[in-house]
Formats: C-alpha cells, sequence, structure tokens
C-alpha cells in the first residue's frame, strides 16, 4: 500500500467509525470552546468516566469564564477536590482571568494567543482550537502517539519532546480539509477505546487494513516508550488532635502555604520523618509532630497509638501517612493561631483537602460523631 493510500484510508475510515460510534460525552454536546477547555484540563491524568460528573458539576457552577474569573479560589478547588492535580485547577482560573481581561471573554482562536495562556500547552492549545474552531491543529496526546506508533510502525521513543514534534506533524498531514474537529476526536477515541496500551482490539479497528504494526506482528510490542522514573516514597506523621468542652468533635486543621504543593488546601498537621525506620518509631513520629507544632506556636501532646493509615499518591511522591491522636495544650491560644482552625463536621464541607485528608477525616467523623 502507497504511503498516500495509508493515509487516505487511515482519515476516511476513521472518520466514518467514528461518527457511527462515539461515545456520548458531555463536553461534546457543544462546540463552546470554554467548556471543551475545561474538559481537557479535567481530562489530564483523570480517566473519562471520573471526569463526567465533576466536568457537569464545574460547569453548571462556573457556566462562562466571567463566573469562573470572578469565583473566589477556595470555591474553584472545592469544585475541583477529588480531581487531584490542584494546580490544574489554578491554573485555569489564572488563564480563564486573562481571558476575560484582556478578551473579552472570548477564548481566542489563534495559535499565539491561546498558547500563552498558563496551563495551556500544545496539545490543549490544539483540542480547543480544531474542536471549537475546527481550525486543522495537531492535538497529540499519549493515545493519539500509540496509535501513530503501531499505524506507521515507528520505533521512536514517545517520551521523547522530538517524538511529539514529530508526531503532531505527522497528525496534522493527515487531518481531512473541513473536518479538523471531528477527525481529532476520533483519533483521540480509537486510543481510548480500541488502540488500547496492552490489549488492542484489533479485529474492532477500523483501519486494521492499513496498520503496518499489526501485518508485522508488532502491535503490543509499540510504542516505544522509556519507562518514567518511580515515585519516590515518603512518610510522613501526622496529628488528629481532637477538641475537648466547646469544641469537642471537632478536629485542628491547618493550611498549606499559598504556593507549592497543595498549596492553601486544608490538612491534619503531619512532619515528614527520613525514613521508614523512624515512621515505624511511634516514639519519634510522637517527639516529631510535638517539635513540629510548636515551631508553629501550636503545643500539642500526642501519643504512641496508630488511629489511621493512608496513602496519597503524587505523580514524583508517595506519601504514606500515619496518624497519632493528641490533644492541645491550650485549646483556647491555639484559636488565635494564623492557619489553624477547629474543623467540625458541620463545617466540614465548607474547605478544600486533598483526598487523603478528605478520606481521613470522612472516617473519623462517621466514626466518632455518626454523621451519616
Amino acid at each position: 500500500m502507497s504511503d498516500e493510500a495509508r493515509k487516505n484510508l487511515f482519515s476516511a475510515e476513521l472518520l466514518k467509525w467514528y461518527k457511527r460510534e462515539r461515545r456520548d460525552l458531555p463536553w461534546r454536546r457543544s462546540r463552546d470552546p470554554y467548556h471543551i477547555w475545561v474538559s481537557e484540563i479535567m481530562l489530564q491524568q483523570t480517566r473519562v468516566d471520573t471526569v463526567i460528573p465533576y466536568f457537569n458539576r464545574f460547569v453548571d457552577r462556573f457556566p462562562n469564564p466571567k463566573h469562573l474569573a470572578d469565583a473566589p479560589e477556595e470555591d474553584v478547588l472545592k469544585h475541583w477536590e477529588g480531581l487531584g492535580y490542584y494546580s490544574r485547577a489554578r491554573n485555569l482560573q489564572t488563564a480563564v482571568r486573562e481571558v476575560v481581561e484582556r478578551y473579552g471573554g472570548q477564548v481566542p482562536d489563534n495559535k499565539k494567543d491561546i498558547s500563552s495562556l498558563k496551563g495551556v500547552g500544545p496539545y490543549t492549545a490544539g483540542a480547543i482550537l480544531s474542536i471549537a474552531y475546527n481550525q486543522p491543529e495537531p492535538a497529540v496526546d499519549g493515545n493519539v502517539m500509540r496509535v501513530l506508533s503501531r499505524y506507521y510502525c515507528l520505533d521512536d521513543d514517545i517520551a521523547k519532546p522530538s517524538t511529539r514534534i514529530g508526531m503532531e506533524s505527522l497528525a496534522q498531514g493527515l487531518i481531512p480539509s473541513g473536518e479538523a474537529a471531528d477527525f481529532n476526536q476520533a483519533l483521540m477515541e480509537l486510543g481510548a477505546m480500541v488502540c488500547t496500551p496492552k490489549s488492542p482490539s484489533c479485529p474492532e479497528c477500523p483501519v486494521r487494513s492499513g496498520c503496518v504494526a499489526l501485518a508485522e506482528g508488532r502491535e503490543r510490542e509499540l510504542p516505544i516508550k522509556t519507562k518514567a522514573k518511580k515515585a519516590r516514597p515518603v512518610f510522613r506523621v501526622a496529628a488528629l488532635v481532637e477538641g475537648t468542652g466547646p469544641r469537642a468533635g471537632k478536629v485542628l486543621v491547618r493550611q498549606r502555604p499559598d504556593t507549592g504543593l497543595l498549596a492553601r488546601m486544608w490538612e491534619l498537621p503531619h512532619v515528614e520523618v527520613r525514613d521508614e525506620i523512624e515512621w515505624d518509631s511511634l516514639s519519634v513520629g510522637k517527639r516529631l509532630l510535638q517539635e513540629a507544632s510548636a515551631v508553629d506556636g501550636v503545643g500539642i501532646q500526642a501519643t504512641e497509638r496508630i488511629v489511621g493509615e493512608a496513602q496519597h499518591i503524587f505523580t514524583h511522591l508517595v506519601w504514606n501517612i500515619r496518624v497519632l491522636p493528641a490533644v492541645a495544650v491550650d485549646e483556647e491560644f491555639v484559636a488565635d493561631r494564623t492557619g489553624y482552625r477547629w474543623v467540625g463536621p458541620d463545617e466540614f464541607e465548607n474547605y478544600s483537602w486533598p483526598n487523603v485528608f478528605r478520606k481521613l477525616l470522612t472516617e473519623y467523623y462517621i466514626s466518632h460523631i455518626n454523621i451519616n
């Protein structure tokens, strides 16, 4: 088969398949560039099925750029809670505020302007320009690189930036005139539903007759991708500081710094220990918790007993957390400390929490206060 015939087969058969088999996803029901933008940011690092209810809730609360630009960050994070990678939400709001200020609330329809927005990389820019504005721009993500690697039997390492650039050029050349929106979505859909990473459904593939990797028996071998660096384990000890008297049923929490990982979210006070050996020593954990809290001006007394364990997985880190019960030395004094608050089950939903601390606190409230 000639290169031109292979290209024409791919584009034509893929589009026919997509128009017949496409999933009914909420962000596909309009060409609103803002909605498409929100969906693409949410879909980074997150499965489609997980994103759907978050997307619906988010656009109900922030239906257009002006609503999102004007919202308090705490409200935005609250509606993002559970999706993780919270910098995505912050970058999205920052970029949307620029859209409102510079472009009157209209998402730019040219590559230069849209690519200048915070958090908008080549893939997101291509997705918005092609899906919302039907411009012949490539939108190359992992699904697309996998499909093209197999279809053309390419041995290039898809973890390398140079390979992505080459894939963008290849994908752009495949876009049929006037069909950019459907074509790019079809290409993503094929990678998500048929040309999957470990068990591609080749008999169901609409372009199998032109797939070089299938013809050569290499469909499970491709694409080539160097392994990412393994996430580093981190060991932490957290304090579950329970209130007494008028604060009975409440737990002491603190707010994270304004910048950095999980910025401005709320959590149980906790401290990192050096290694798993220290983590296993409850006396060391107790001492370090008390010392770290004292630095913040908060006196606590922890006990050498584990009341909870949890894990929080980041791209580059894995937090392993053990929780020790504790009491405040002076609850009235603690209540005045900047960044610390006593929070009960009736206030819990007003705060944004990393998933790991939401889980721990929910379990605590259910078991101790019976909020069900």
